[in-house]
């Protein structure tokens, strides 16, 4: 967890659970990583703005991915998920492994599929069922004139087709309680627009989990919501992440955001600068011996509790 009572970005390597087990390597040692990008390069109109980027996330591990508006973190996010325009150039591969196998040491086995070769009909299906997506503004992910009960349970029948109205109604009302909202009967009936910035969060979190996805990508889910519903929304994701061992890609470009939902060992942060990966380390090394320069300048432009603060941020940001 993150040590508030000094600076912020001092991270601690005991886990929550108590144990002292690196609740981010949810896999056996040797296992290979649920996701794995290589060389993914993304470009629009002959540009090219993501450079042959690659990481890896290993089951139950969070990665968090920093850096500044336009540096390519959300189009990354899209691009697995082949939600970018037709017209977008994407190469590279997304490796996904959508069943969990301890006799496999190879990402290359059959288990992993690109998510980038599979024809539309497949990546639908694994869409919203193997890996699922929060999207950053809540107001315009979600239908305004669909009660929102509707939306959770369209993302249930769209993977589990076979399901009795019943037991849609069930899954619904069972994933706002997980993500506790208060009065899910009554309030699944209700429009976006009756609900608080927090609760329509939470509404996207739990279209997000009804169908128990593997990897479940959040790109900037703190964004607009105040620091105290921040707070709960991060706390939220760490208490699905644990009960339901989910893989977590989370995008923000907020440095005290990603410490706090990279915070158990095993999770680690990729920093990225003009569509590359320019760090990438555990979330402790990173905040405690950052290696590039641009890494260093984005800890030092956030004030801390020792902050300078007859100086302008700009300048504490040249000076890191």
């Amino acid at each position: 967890m993150i040590a508030r009572s000094a600076n912020i970005y001092e991270v601690s390597t005991t886990s929550a659970s108590g144990n002292g087990a690196p609740l981010g390597l949810g896999a056996a040692p040797g296992t290979p990583p649920i996701l794995r990008i290589e060389d993914l390069s993304i470009g629009f109109g002959g540009r090219e703005v993501v450079h042959g980027i690659g990481f890896e996330i290993a089951a139950g591990q969070t990665l968090g991915v920093v850096g500044e508006s336009g540096s390519g973190k959300s189009v990354t996010a899209l691009a697995v998920l082949r939600l970018l325009p037709v017209e977008t150039s994407v190469t590279g591969r997304v490796l996904f492994r959508s069943e969990p196998t301890s006799q496999t040491r190879d990402v290359g086995h059959p288990a992993a599929v690109d998510l980038l070769a599979l024809p539309q009909r497949e990546m639908r299906l694994r869409r919203g069922s193997d890996v699922a997506m929060v999207f950053q503004e809540p107001m315009t992910a979600l239908n305004p004139v669909m009660r929102v009960g509707a939306q959770i349970a369209e993302a249930v029948r769209a993977h589990q087709p076979g399901l009795s109205a019943k037991a849609v109604d069930q899954l619904v009302l069972d994933a706002m309680r997980e993500v506790a909202l208060p009065e899910p009967e009554r309030r699944a009936r209700d429009y976006p627009h009756q609900f608080s910035g927090g609760q329509m969060q939470r509404i996207l979190i739990a279209m997000a989990i009804v169908n128990r996805p593997r990897l479940l990508i959040a790109d900037e889910p703190t964004t607009a919501l105040d620091v105290t519903v921040q707070a709960q929304i991060l706390a939220l994701l760490k208490e699905l992440r644990q009960k339901h061992g989910l893989s977590m890609l989370f995008i923000s470009h907020d440095l005290a955001v990603v410490a706090e939902a990279c915070d158990q060992p095993g999770d680690r942060v990729a920093v990225m600068q003009q569509g590359r990966i320019v760090e990438q380390a555990s979330t402790e090394e990173l905040f405690a011996r950052p290696q590039h320069t641009y890494t260093r300048r984005l800890l030092a432009s956030a004030p801390t509790m020792t902050s300078d603060r007859t100086r302008p941020l700009a300048w504490l940001a040249k000076e890191g």
